[in-house]
Parts: C-alpha cells; structure tokens; sequence
C-alpha cells in the first residue's frame, strides 16, 4: 500500500498475504469494517544503524465497502473516510497495530461566501470534467459514472458508519478532496504528478486552500482530455 489514499477515494485491493487478511477479519468482526491505510516513509538514520527506521505519515481511515472472495484471498473494495494521525504503534504482529486522532481543517467562519462559492465552482468543473471523460471513454457499454462523480457523490452523502463524529470530515472538506482522482487514460506522469498533488491535499489545514489546488488540477485534467478528444476524433476520421 504504497500510494497515498485520500478522503472520499475508492480502491480495490486483492489481498493474499496473511497478515492482510488477519486484518480484513479483525476489522470486519470488531473495527465496524475499518482500518487505517497509510505510507511508511523511511527516515534519516545514522551510519552506525542496522536497520531502516520509518515514520507513518498520511493515514486516512478506511471504510470497507464490499468483500469478494477468492480461491487465493480476497477483492476489497474500499473508500478513504477521514485523515487520521498515528499517534503511537502498539503492536507489529501479525500486522501494525495502533491508536489514531483525527484530522481536520481547521474551521474559518468568517470565509464561509468565499467557501460556497469555490465549492459551486468545483462541482460545476467536476461535473463538466466528467462529461469530457465520458466522451474520451467512448464504448457504449461504458459506465456514466467516473471515478470522479463516484466520490463526488460520496462525498455529498453523510457517511453512514457507526463511530466517532470527529473522525467524519466536514461537507465542505470532504468535498475539497473529491477531485484527487485519476481520470481515464492517464499517462504514467499523470498519475505522478496526482499522488504528488494528493500529498499536497493531504497536509493542508485550510479547505479553501485545498480547493484551489483542486480546480487547478481539475482545469489540467479537461486541457488534457479535450487534446485526447481532438486527437480520437481525428482518429475516428
């Protein structure tokens, strides 16, 4: 689990491993159907050290959608809920286990015109992003719901989970992190420069900043499927 995974975010993951699955079924049976995804990034150690130390950064609480068993472990579905940081590690058999806070913006009330009105905008691209997307996708039995709209649509519905209300984010938060998505046909550095963008997102503290990080990835995403569309369309002719 290498790549970052953010609020309102949909992932299928096949898990074989034992260590997963112990923890497919302790989160299934006793955590509510949740766990915590997160990067482990080496640190700097010094050169008399025997082994790499690393630090848990970017964790987000995960809510299992669906299981789908297999011969050999299982398909996965999951959805990022809420950033969360690790506040200590309690144990590493048969997988890390630990306590998490929750993380969220911080609340400025005095911006909240500014903060409607940049979410209107977001949705609006978001939607018109999609119809693009949509276009480039092309076959007829291809699904009109984007990754994109899915969290979007996610996001716009309260989650309706069992825990802790401070590890819900806000509307307006979880809105902010909807765009992060890959669209249909990216490029392998458009797939970089998204995780780059997701790690952005993930350390901001201010929904507005987070937003305007959002439409400026948005605005590339449909410069970038609009250049595919003219190309296909030349192809198709």
């Amino acid at each position: 689990m290498s790549e970052v995974l953010v609020p309102t975010e949909s992932k299928t993951l096949h898990l074989y491993e034992a260590r997963y699955l112990a923890l497919l079924e302790e989160s299934m049976k006793r955590k509510k159907n949740m766990f915590v995804h997160f990067i482990l990034d080496p640190i700097s150690i010094s050169e008399t050290a025997t082994e790499a130390s690393f630090a848990a950064r970017y964790g987000c609480l995960v809510l299992i959608e669906n299981v789908e068993r297999l011969d050999v472990g299982a398909l996965v579905s999951i959805r990022g809920a809420g950033r969360v940081k690790i506040s200590r590690f309690l144990g590493a058999d048969p997988y890390l286990s630990g306590e998490v806070r929750p993380i969220q913006d911080r609340v400025n009330y005095e911006s909240s015109n500014e903060l409607t009105s940049k979410i209107s905008q977001l949705k609006e691209s978001i939607k018109n992003l999609n119809s693009l997307e949509i276009k480039l996708k092309a076959p007829a039995d291809s699904p009109l719901q984007t990754r994109l709209i899915n969290s979007l649509n996610w996001a716009e519905d309260e989650p309706l989970v069992e825990f802790d209300e401070s590890f819900i984010p806000s509307l307006q938060e979880r809105l902010s992190f909807s765009s992060f998505q890959p669209i249909s046909g990216s490029t392998k550095s458009e797939l970089s420069r998204l995780q780059q963008e997701k790690l952005k997102a993930m350390d901001m503290k201010d929904t507005i900043e987070r937003l305007e990080l959002s439409m400026g990835l948005i605005k590339e995403n449909i410069s970038s499927i609009a250049a595919k569309l003219a190309i296909q369309s030349l192809d198709i002719r």
